[in-house]
């Protein structure tokens, strides 16, 4: 089968400059390399054959080669076969300068220094410091900087020594057939240095577990699961490296009386049977104080009832919610014999008008029959 040109396999013109040829391949590498596509072999391929075209033509004198004779100019040994035909440092060359964005770092020319993890910390709130906003204090856990050796884990006094195996520069390269692979040094585990007489405190890890305090400000309206970050408030890094950050993630209480639903508030309130049937005005609480809500008569159980601007103020674009209050009618209990009574009396009297005071209870008993015949 004949081989596709180089420059339509990268999808590039003839005069494309080096940066658009490396482009082209992260692009290609990006969507076709085995790791991101195990045990699909058209990706695999696919990658090999963008790997092929990207080492020729990355390469003056071979792409000016490719150029005249087209790939009868280019000397198969060196470029076909994909991963085969790299030669002893083309692939790790290539590997390194394309890879580095994709994968994290390419190749190292020093000790590596690693960010600090980031560390994650749950503030219960209740749902008034939720809406209206806090300060709080809270004691975060973490691996800071030895203040006894200022991080450099060698006992006051010494300093860390350069590692011999990989001459500080933290990593060694391995030959392995036609490749050249770069690890990390498993003298100093990467960090170029090695030290004889450790700080006493930190056993020469240059990192200590402390208990820190930190000032965390809640800005009102935050909800259920919202994050805050305090940046640099993670662990301290290795070998000098930045420190990591500290997301504290808002866990709100249940509430005795509301639910809260994004902006909304939602509240159940029990009405009494005479209430209900009769009508009457009914104090609620909102989270600014007491508000009142006017029961019709003849309401019925589930009804909802809504105070606009009474629920939370959104914390990114400003909109109030509202509350919304659902009525329960209570039936009552422990009656006497007065008003059990009563209550057949008024029972009586209400059947007597049929459907005109009971017209939900009529029409079940309308599809009852129909439903039975």
């Amino acid at each position: 089968m004949a081989k596709k040109d180089y420059y339509e396999e990268l999808g590039v013109e003839r005069n494309a400059s080096e940066a658009e040829l490396k482009k082209a391949y992260r692009r290609h590498a990006m969507k076709y390399h085995p790791d991101r596509n195990p045990g699909d072999k058209e990706a695999e391929t696919r990658f090999k054959a963008a790997k092929e075209a990207y080492e020729v033509l990355n390469d003056p004198q071979k792409r000016a080669a490719y150029d005249q004779f087209g790939h009868a100019g280019v000397d198969p040994s060196r470029g076909a076969g994909g991963f085969g035909g790299a030669g002893a440092g083309g692939f790790a060359d290539i590997f390194g300068d394309v890879f580095g964005d994709i994968f994290g770092g390419g190749r190292r020319r020093g000790a590596q220094v690693f960010r600090g993890a980031d560390l994650r910390y749950s503030l219960e709130l209740n749902l008034e410091e939720a809406v209206r906003g806090t300060e709080v204090k809270i004691r975060v856990p973490a691996m800071a900087s030895c203040d006894t050796c200022h991080g450099s884990g060698a006992r006051p006094g010494t300093s860390p020594e350069t590692c011999h195996t990989c001459g500080g520069h933290g990593q060694v390269r391995m030959q392995q057939g036609f490749f050249s692979i770069q690890q990390t040094c498993p003298h100093c585990h990467g960090s170029g240095k090695v030290i004889s007489s450790p700080c006493v405190d930190c056993r020469g890890e240059g990192r200590v577990q402390q208990t820190k305090t930190l000032s965390v400000k809640v800005p009102a309206g935050v909800d259920d699961g919202d994050q805050i970050r305090l940046a640099g408030e993670g662990e301290a890094g290795e070998n000098g490296g930045p420190p990591g950050d500290l997301y504290v993630q808002m866990r709100l209480k249940p509430h005795p009386i509301f639910k809260r639903d994004t902006d909304d508030l939602y509240c159940e309130m029990p009405v009494s049977f005479t209430t209900a049937a009769l009508g009457g005005e009914l104090e609620v609480p909102t989270l600014d104080g007491r508000a009142s809500i006017k029961i019709p008569s003849g309401a019925q159980s589930e009804k909802l009832f809504r105070l606009r601007g009474k629920g939370v103020r959104n914390v990114r674009n400003g909109r109030v919610g509202d509350l919304y209050c659902k009525i329960s009618v209570e039936t009552p209990v422990n009656l006497t014999n007065r008003q059990q009574e009563l209550l057949r009396e008024f029972d009586e009297l209400t059947r007597e008008g049929g459907a005109k005071h009971n017209p939900r209870e009529q029409s079940w008993i309308g599809k009852i029959k129909s439903f039975l015949g």
